[in-house]
């Protein structure tokens, strides 16, 4: 779904100048997040996977091109850029990246990017879009997953997302997450995520009778039927349930008083030897909401979650950026580069994310520079990605990196995981990176790599 222009337009225009000037050494950019609010306290790596592909396959047809030359802002451009170039362009750059799955923390680089600068330029906007978008459903979903403390979530918030793309690859991050199952068949088609869904309030209004639409549904789906009852009265629901002698897998409650109602169809159902009916929780629900229930022993045996994880109601957009930090001179040598705008500071240089732990614990992460020496007990993050533009890792499933998502959580501190509280993590930056940084704070805005 993302292709060559599947970006902005400046991204276009400063490639060809790049060009057209010569500027076209290797040049380094890293994406990461500024800050995390503070009702955030971690980040969990997605859409890498995505990201790859698109790098792989980036091309200009003939089609994308023609329409470039028409673009009164590129009339600038020389006519070589749109003959040779852009017929030609591959990305032939090399990607260091935390592989899906990793928890991450503020200014740490989620994706670093090594290639010749106009390839580096253009694949700024697309990489921001797919990573940061699904590392911030990936995110709150595992804070929704973790508040359920081990009762199923299930995402299903495709009519929420913003655009049915948006909705599959909320579901995949969802997945990585921790989430046991989505409504979205595209996903599930797609990358094998188990589906699950009930039936609609419009099942029961097209029935004459409210147990006509549970005793059809029942007829079809036998005990794996799930029955929507808060259609009008949930309580008159539920008997009409048993009086029937239906035996659905489970209820769904979506509106209303959920815990109250919650407790009472348990107590019906459990008196009619419907124990193995479970109760199903939905409706506007978040990982607050969801906390509050469990804590109050609310007798959900699952939820279903929808626009707090598809649409990130609480954060819909990280500030997730993509920023210049080195480029190589004509000599060979690496010179790094850093903004220095108020509020908007970059750290310079290319750099690595060590997870420092003692035991199977993480103490701290440190931020240093590419190549230095690794700290004791520390283990790097960025890992090679692709090389000369190619992929050069294991392509990995998405259980391998739903498996990394509960190892990586499970080995934070206990007030890192949780959704409430502060966070106490150590987020460090070496001795290397602190010089560069003071070199670097002053005019030029450039200065030498170690």
């Amino acid at each position: 779904m993302t292709h060559a222009l599947s970006t902005d337009l400046y991204q276009l225009t400063m490639m060809a100048g790049y060009v057209q000037t010569g500027l076209t050494a290797l040049a380094t950019f890293e994406l990461f997040v500024r800050r995390l609010p503070p009702h955030r306290k971690y980040l969990v790596c997605a859409g890498l996977s995505d990201a790859i592909e698109y790098l792989e396959g980036l091309r200009f047809t003939s089609e994308e091109i023609a329409y470039l030359r028409g673009v009164p802002e590129l009339g600038g451009a020389p006519a070589s850029f749109f003959d040779d170039y852009l017929p030609n362009f591959r990305f032939t750059g090399d990607v260091n990246a935390m592989p899906e799955g990793t928890v991450a923390f503020d200014d740490e680089p989620l994706v670093q990017v090594t290639a010749p600068m106009p390839e580096a330029q253009l694949v700024e906007t697309a990489l921001l879009s797919m990573v940061s978008f699904q590392t911030s459903v990936a995110s709150r979903a595992s804070r929704v997953v973790r508040a359920a403390a081990g009762r199923p979530v299930i995402e299903f918030g495709a009519r929420r997302a913003h655009g049915p793309e948006s909705g599959a690859l909320a579901a995949r991050a969802a997945y990585l997450a921790g989430c046991v199952a989505t409504s979205n068949l595209e996903a599930g088609r797609r990358w094998d995520i188990p589906v699950s869904g009930t039936m609609a309030h419009s099942w029961v209004l097209a029935h004459a009778s409210e147990t006509d639409a549970f005793t059809s549904f029942a007829s079809l789906y036998g005990e794996r039927a799930v029955l929507l009852i808060d259609t009008f009265d949930t309580l008159a629901a539920v008997d009409r349930i048993i009086a029937a002698g239906l035996r659905p897998s489970a209820v769904r409650l979506d509106s209303g008083d959920l815990a109250d109602l919650a407790r009472v169809v348990r107590a019906r159902l459990d008196r009619s030897g419907l124990q193995e009916t479970r109760i199903f929780g939905s409706g506007d629900l978040d990982e607050h909401r969801i906390r509050e229930l469990i804590r109050a022993g609310v007798p959900f045996d699952g939820f279903g979650v929808g626009s707090a994880i598809s649409a990130v109601t609480d954060l819909p957009s990280l500030s997730a950026v993509y920023k210049l930090v080195s480029i190589q001179q004509k000599s060979g040598d690496w010179r790094a580069v850093m903004k220095r705008s108020a509020g908007k500071a970059t750290l310079p240089g290319r750099k690595q994310v060590w997870r420092i732990t003692q035991g199977n614990v993480a103490r701290a992460d440190l931020i240093g520079l590419h190549g230095q020496p690794a700290p004791r007990n520390g283990r790097p993050l960025l890992v090679p990605m692709m090389k000369a533009g190619r992929r050069c890792a294991t392509v990995e499933s998405l259980a391998e990196a739903r498996a990394r998502t509960q190892a990586s959580l499970a080995e934070m501190p206990i007030d890192v995981a949780d959704i409430e509280g502060d966070r106490h993590y150590r987020i460090e930056r070496s001795p290397a990176l602190d010089a560069l940084h003071r070199m670097a704070t002053t005019p030029p805005n450039a200065v030498p790599e170690p």
